[in-house]
């Protein structure tokens, strides 16, 4: 059996749990090809916006699952709120074993300091930016099952896939200047406030660039998503990597067998029930 990657931290965000363009599977696959001590979830993991009791795969579960496995075996849990899940900032502060709720986080890394945040704060003090986080919520979900579509009928053709979202984000000059300042915003206030790196999620660009303006520099660093892009952000031997799933040449890892076995009953079952020996044994 393959070893897992140990990994110091592992940061993802925007996976949209609940909504049809949620690529579950591969980051499930991705989760059981690691040990990190600790995971942080930078906002979007559950889409509560869209949430519908008609539309939850058990593959949706078993990351749910996953992650509270994670927990149980002393995996530090940080779960950052964001925009879509945002229903969760009223339980900000709140802790259960290695689970923590939080709405911005920041940690020591090596002597140097990072400062992690979903960044859906920014879209009030980006002029003109509401129009592409609505992009992000029911009109975005149907533009990726028509893109699902369209990429069925190309691989039918033997043709690439191609992607309509990338297309207008990339194309549309609003989009473009949006991303920008978003960017520009975050790299700011952390230079200001001394930090080394700056991580965010929300806006569903993987990146990792070093930033500068008259005052200093800082990393800047975005998880991307799990929705088209399938990146997560890793931080080991003193550096961080941008991780691609669809760039990873090993061979894939699989769902554990328990978890596959487990039918959707049990599955609901064991993420809604917390053994208090499971919470007593890892903290």
């Amino acid at each position: 059996m393959e070893i897992k990657r140990k990994v110091e931290v592992v940061v993802i965000s925007d996976v949209h749990l609940g909504t049809y363009g949620c690529h579950a599977k591969q980051l499930l696959t991705y989760l059981e090809s690691i040990n990190p001590k600790t995971l942080i979830l930078n906002g979007d993991i559950v889409d509560i916006w869209q949430f519908s009791k008609r539309y939850f795969p058990k593959s949706h579960l078993r990351v749910i699952k996953k992650i509270m496995d994670f927990a149980a075996n002393g995996v530090e849990v940080i779960y950052i709120t964001g925009n879509h899940d945002e229903m969760l900032r009223k339980f900000t502060d709140t802790k259960i074993g290695n689970i923590s709720i939080v709405n911005k986080k920041v940690l020591n890394l090596d002597g140097k300091k990072a400062w992690f945040f979903h960044g859906d704060v920014f879209d009030a003090s980006i002029q003109n930016a509401k129009w592409i986080a609505k992009l992000g919520g029911y009109g975005y979900d149907f533009l990726i099952l028509i893109n699902r579509l369209v990429n069925w009928f190309l691989v039918k053709m033997g043709k690439e896939r191609y992607s309509l979202s990338k297309k207008i984000k990339n194309s549309v000059k609003r989009a473009v200047k949006y991303i920008s300042d978003f960017e520009n915003v975050a790299t700011d206030l952390a230079i200001e406030n001394g930090y080394d790196y700056v991580v965010c999620g929300h806006i569903h660009q993987p990146k990792m660039v070093i930033k500068k303006n008259k005052y200093g520099e800082t990393t800047y660093l975005n998880s991307g998503d799990w929705i088209e892009n399938f990146t997560a952000l890793e931080y080991q031997f003193k550096r961080w990597k941008l991780y691609s799933y669809k760039d990873d040449k090993r061979a894939p890892f699989f769902a554990d067998s328990d978890l596959k076995e487990m039918d959707f009953k049990d599955l609901v079952a064991a993420i809604t029930i917390i053994d208090p020996k499971e919470i007593k044994k890892s903290s």
